[in-house]
């Protein structure tokens, strides 16, 4: 039977996306809407870490100390651009059977590939560089580590997925699933000791006028937006969807679609909850207390106990950083798999491949702090941030084209509506981070 689809591609697709767990999650054919929904949960909680990751705190806990609860509205309005963008992810990795790495691969140029691929290890070095910072730091704030060894345990990531991969994907899911949970449980538990403010939280969902008008809240805004939708997430997202054995049939993937959707969008739905959290604790706590300043991880963590009175608030703030590192190493190193198979056809044993990631990001990480100590890792953690808002639009751009191209996507390609707001939340996001990049490198 001729492939309808393969006029649309430079060249077919050649192997399957993470071809050692393909298909390999079963969903039952004759089954109710909770057992399907049930076999599809997962790849929205893996996705949803790179929402909440510790490159993510800073903004948070600087929006919530310096302006209450008034950015609020901006976390909303960044997880929804999130949804549509990962809904896209999805929609390609089901219906095209590519995940994007794949997909740039087959539709342009080998040297736009080229290109396209150096910065996207840029983009997941950045990124796994702020975990593998933010995990150290957790360390250091529980068990007293020094940044450097914590740095080196990180490693032991690499060991940890592939043991969970060898037992099923089902595993590595739970787990991360898990870790979700814990950083939920510690937010809520400190949401309720801090005791914010219902009304002025409520308000704070409504965006404001003065968000616009006030540049250093602009500064902060800009930054929660930028740093929200992280690229890695869309190429793993288009991958680890394929992890489910649907049928490969037009009316499969319809219903791939919808679950995987449904999937994606409640668990996003759980990172603004953390996200919104983590602010408003910062509302509540510092910026009620008079302590504007507080925009560092370990400033904030230190000030939670004599304010609140208890040390189980401190305590439940590193846990909770340290379940958000170890959670976002997992999916980060899985991501520059994907990328390097996607790109470059280039398939190494999984426990090389993934060592080559996650040095890339401990090497510097490493070196930086032993030469600079607490204050090189803080801003190490922000250059990062930079790094990747530089990075988004490589990744966006061809995500929004592949899924309105009718040649590719077939009765699947995005209707009117969704292509026009696709397009605009793109230039929004791509806008905003390189202004952000601006006033970074100029201001």
């Amino acid at each position: 039977m001729k492939n309808p689809f393969r006029k649309a591609w430079r060249s077919e697709r050649s192997s399957n996306s993470l071809s050692e767990v393909f298909s390999s999650v079963e969903v039952p054919q004759n089954a109710g809407f909770w057992k399907k929904l049930f076999a599809f949960l997962g790849p929205g909680l893996m996705i949803s870490v790179g929402y909440m990751d510790p490159g993510n705190w800073a903004t948070d806990i600087a929006g919530g100390a310096q302006f209450g609860y008034t950015l609020l509205s901006v976390i909303l309005i960044s997880n929804l651009f999130a949804m549509l963008l990962q809904h896209l992810a999805l929609k390609l990795g089901i219906v095209a059977e590519r995940d994007l790495a794949q997909a740039c691969r087959d539709h342009f140029h080998p040297a736009v590939n080229l290109v396209l691929w150096l910065f996207c290890e840029i983009a997941i070095a950045a990124m796994d560089l702020a975990e593998v910072l933010g995990t150290a730091i957790a360390l250091n704030l529980l068990f007293g580590i020094p940044l450097t060894w914590g740095i080196v345990i990180t490693i032991v990531d690499v060991l940890v997925i592939l043991m969970l991969q060898a037992k099923g994907f089902r595993w590595l899911e739970s787990v991360v699933g898990g870790l979700v949970f814990i950083i939920l449980i510690c937010f809520g538990y400190q949401m309720v000791v801090s005791k914010p403010e219902i009304f002025s939280l409520l308000n704070g969902l409504i965006p404001q006028q003065e968000i616009v008008i006030n540049p250093s809240m602009l500064y902060i805004a800009i930054g929660i937006l930028g740093a929200t939708v992280m690229p890695h997430n869309l190429y793993l997202h288009s991958s680890i969807v394929q992890t489910r054995n649907y049928s490969r049939t037009d009316e499969g993937k319809k219903e791939a679609i919808k679950f995987a959707t449904i999937d994606s969008t409640a668990s996003l739905m759980l990172a603004f909850l953390i996200n919104g959290a983590i602010l408003i604790v910062a509302a509540a706590t510092f910026y009620t207390s008079g302590h504007h300043q507080i925009a560092d991880i370990t400033d904030a963590h230190q000030m939670l106990e004599p304010l609140l009175g208890t040390s189980l608030a401190s305590i439940a703030f590193a846990v909770a950083l340290l379940a958000s590192g170890q959670n976002s190493t997992l999916t980060g190193t899985l991501a520059g798999q994907i990328v390097m198979e996607g790109f470059l056809r280039l398939r190494l044993k999984p426990w090389l491949r993934r060592l080559i990631t996650r040095l890339i990001a401990v090497v510097p990480a490493f070196v930086v702090t032993l030469l600079y100590g607490e204050k090189g890792s803080s801003e190490l953690l922000v250059l990062s941030q930079v790094i990747l808002s530089m990075q988004l639009g490589f990744a966006v751009v061809p995500l929004v084209m592949f899924t309105n191209d009718k040649l590719k996507m077939g009765k699947f390609t995005n209707p009117t509506w969704l292509k026009i707001l696709a397009m605009c939340i793109a230039v929004i996001i791509i806008v905003l981070n390189f202004y952000l990049l601006y006033t970074e490198l100029f201001q």
